[in-house]
């Protein structure tokens, strides 16, 4: 095995080629209208942008990566009789005189899901080139939660072979794709790099990470839990062995008639050879079953499952999307195409987060009975790279938010959101193609929000508990949550769906704070102060605020707020025990009921590292010699051939050749990296 050595790394930025990529946008029936941003103008003000919207029915269609699809679609009108606009709010101070409430949630809930074929756009280019923008993400996160989570795996964990080494240095080659497999899943080869570089991250940033074992067949590679283990520690939570394990037969990796009862045997299988291997000294940090739309956990629960292997089990685990987009990619007469406009109301109802969770509730609640924490370890909007005009929009944002606290509230432990590679629309942040990182910064994809939403209102004590209120007398456009923190009221999360920029629609929620009902005395503060998530539409792509503050739209983030951060303060009525939140028709608003509740939400400032760029002509070399800096990697040749492999991403399985920029500037850092010996 590996041993370990300190040494500062030598820093590279690239000079890389400027390729212009020409747009067309093309509806079902004929050219759509796009943004500005198609015809390469930006808007960067807090002033929404005129914004053109499809109105044509069928799937728009858009020739350029999915991450950047600049199509836009209009909102739902608003019902009819719409939602009422002022109802009140009951809740106890303490939170033993409120039922229903979710068992304690760690501020570390929202984390996320990496393809391990993309490792390399995400994370960085080997253990001493770390992509800032994304050490820029984790740490605004890890300021709020406290830590963050990721899992790196997914479809290529199955297919990954562990090597010494690769040609010209890289961590991971996508070597072919899988004939039989209808993901387009490549098989790839990985090399400890990969693991040195995830030990890295979390020496700047406290990042714990979930790798996982192959499962494509019964001759166990164990290399990735034996490096992961000696090189991560206690930075490594746990090992997924297996991933959707439901779906095998049904992508031909396993024989037609395979079911529970034949999964249960080759856990086994896998668990006898994992506990005998002397490599692997941590014997209890299993994840499984993973499974999603084939089987019900009941079906494997009833193997005998827990019994026979719940001691080697950190926690249970399941994967589910909303929806699925995969007649794009894969067409199939049992599977027609969703037409995204008429996808677009279920994804602004609060229905959508209860419907995916209800048939987990009774795994949830023999989850908390065995002692095992349960985990949602891969979602997003739809499987298949999610929905254009969806997915990359402020309603996956909405939707995020409302679905997130419902799985807290519904007893979940962590929730893994996930990325694809280029060619996928739900991602939370996509770098920029490299042959354009010349002049392009990052996307945030405005699902990141929602993460930095849920993780003030969790905090990061990890005692929240979350209550789903059915605010306003249930209605799906105005849904509402609120939180705990050791026993006591902390927050409140209050959602708007609809769009209405003239105000009619914005809605005012009038919280009572205990009171006579919960047999407590007046509990509302002198004041209240909100934090407010707003978009002019519930379609805007780019102009997306937190707290006044925005991570830019496509092309312009680095990972680092611009903006100065507003805080309302909302003054109450505790003569009449009543304090009115007024919430955007879209938006949401976070409230905190004291200076403690906010300040272990985050209220510290985030460390977060300067992005360096060296184009030809546009920005200047200044690089602080105490952060990291880095590029990107390869040039614009292959930038094509990195896409996602994530299921019906378009061209995951293609071979990546090694990086071939110019290197520009080698600067020595002052931060401590684990580093490998020769083996």
């Amino acid at each position: 095995m590996p041993s370990t050595s300190m040494y500062a790394p030598l820093l590279v930025l690239s000079s890389l080629l400027d390729i212009a990529r020409g747009v067309t946008v093309y509806g079902l029936t004929g050219q759509t209208t796009i943004d500005p941003l198609a015809t390469g103008t930006t808007t960067t003000s807090s002033t929404a942008a005129t914004t053109s919207f499809v109105t044509t029915s069928g799937p728009p269609q858009y020739t350029g990566l999915a991450a950047y699809n600049p199509i836009y679609m209009i909102p739902p009108a608003i019902p009819d009789p719409a939602p009422a606009n002022q109802f009140s709010v009951q809740v106890p101070s303490d939170v033993q005189h409120l039922n229903g409430v979710s068992i304690q949630i760690p501020g570390s809930f929202f984390g996320f899901s990496i393809e391990m074929s993309v490792a390399n756009q995400l994370i960085g280019t080997s253990s001493a080139n770390l992509h800032v923008p994304f050490l820029n993400f984790m740490s605004l996160l890890a300021e709020r939660s406290g830590e963050v989570h990721v899992r790196v795996g997914g479809n290529t964990q199955e297919f990954a072979y562990m090597v010494d080494s690769l040609e010209d240095g890289k961590f991971l080659e996508k070597n072919k794709e899988d004939a039989l497999n209808p993901t387009g899943t490549p098989v790839i080869a990985i090399t400890p790099e990969l693991i040195y570089m995830l030990g890295n991250v979390s020496s700047l940033v406290n990042v714990k990470w979930y790798l996982g074992i192959p499962f494509n067949d019964t001759n166990w590679r164990l290399q990735i839990a034996e490096v992961g283990q000696s090189v991560l520690g206690d930075k490594l939570l746990g090992l997924q062995a297996s991933n959707e394990p439901d779906l095998y037969a049904r992508h031909g990796h396993r024989p037609e008639e395979w079911g529970p009862q034949d999964f249960f045997n080759e856990f086994g299988s896998m668990n006898q050879a994992y506990t005998s291997d002397s490599q692997i000294p941590v014997k209890n940090n299993l994840i499984a079953p993973s499974v999603t739309s084939g089987w019900t956990p009941e079906m494997v629960w009833d193997t005998g499952f827990i019994d026979a292997y719940g001691q080697y089990l950190s926690a249970l685990s399941v994967e589910r999307y909303s929806s699925d987009n995969c007649a794009v990619v894969f067409p199939d007469p049992n599977n027609p195409p969703k037409d995204p406009l008429e996808m677009l109301p279920a994804y602004l109802s609060h229905k959508s987060g209860i419907n995916i969770i209800s048939q987990y509730l009774n795994s949830s609640m023999l989850a908390q009975q065995w002692g095992k924490p349960f985990m949602m370890f891969e979602t997003n909007t739809a499987s298949c790279g999610g929905f254009p005009g969806i997915s990359d929009t402020f309603t996956s944002a909405l939707w995020g938010v409302d679905y997130g606290l419902q799985m807290a509230h519904s007893n979940f432990s962590q929730a893994l959101f996930h990325f694809g590679g280029q060619n996928v629309s739900y991602n939370p942040f996509t770098a920029a193609p490299t042959n354009e990182s010349s002049f392009h910064q990052w996307t945030t994809g405005p699902i990141f929000y929602a993460s930095v939403f849920v993780a003030e209102a969790l905090g990061k004590t990890n005692t929240a508990q979350v209550k789903d209120l059915f605010t306003n007398d249930g209605n799906d456009l105005t849904p509402g949550y609120v939180i705990y923190e050791n026993g006591k009221l902390a927050r409140m999360a209050l959602i708007n769906y609809m769009t209405d920029q003239s105000g009619a629609h914005d809605y005012v929620a009038t919280v009572n704070v205990g009171g006579a009902d919960f047999g407590e005395g007046n509990g509302v503060p002198a004041s209240v102060k909100v934090k407010y998530l707003r978009a002019t539409s519930v379609s805007e792509k780019d102009d997306i605020t937190w707290a006044g503050q925005t991570l830019g739209g496509r092309f312009q983030s680095d990972g680092r707020w611009s903006g100065e951060e507003t805080i309302d303060t909302i003054q109450c009525d505790q003569g009449q025990n009543a304090c009115s939140i007024k919430v955007p028709a879209p938006g949401a608003a976070l409230v905190f009921f004291s200076d403690d509740a906010q300040n272990s939400a985050g209220g510290l400032p985030t460390a977060t590292f300067p992005t360096t760029y060296v184009t030809k002509s546009k920005n200047t070399v200044s690089i602080d010699p105490s952060v990291l800096a880095t590029s990107n990697g390869e040039n614009g040749k292959n930038r094509a051939q990195r896409g996602g492999t994530s299921f019906g991403s378009a061209n995951g399985a293609i071979a990546v050749v090694g990086p071939s920029a110019v290197a520009l500037l080698s600067i020595v850092a002052s931060i401590a990296f684990i580093s490998r010996r020769s083996w």
